[in-house]
């Protein structure tokens, strides 16, 4: 089977969200905003694999467009997390930055087949 990096690393972002969550939601005793990361972050290789099985091109725009507002959404609900002290400053660059890469891989597919599609 063929490797596909992004739904591989939103993959394993999503691990890393929801073992924040549980950190978040039984460490930290936060239940609001826990909840608002674990929902976006998830959804992000959902939305990537709903882009793989895409039934035409605009549906396969169309999921990862939604992947990269959910991957915004995430880095938004990452900063307010690490900003009101319930991650460390250490804990939010590992995952900020996992988040980053995947905005910039979703902005590069995007772009490229939007150019295909234009061409």
């Amino acid at each position: 089977m063929k490797q596909n990096v992004v739904a591989d690393k939103s993959y394993a972002f999503a691990l890393r969200v929801v073992k924040l969550y549980k950190h978040l939601r039984f460490s930290e005793q936060e239940f609001i905003l826990s909840k608002q990361v674990l929902r976006s972050g998830t959804s992000i290789g959902a939305n990537v694999a709903e882009a793989i099985a895409a039934s035409s091109r605009a549906d396969f725009v169309n999921k990862l467009n939604i992947a990269a507002k959910e991957t915004r959404e995430t880095i938004y609900w990452l900063r307010l997390l690490k900003d009101s002290e319930f991650i460390s400053a250490k804990s939010f660059e590992s995952v900020h930055q996992d988040a980053t890469e995947l905005q910039k891989i979703l902005s590069s597919i995007l772009l490229t087949t939007k150019a295909i599609h234009n061409s």
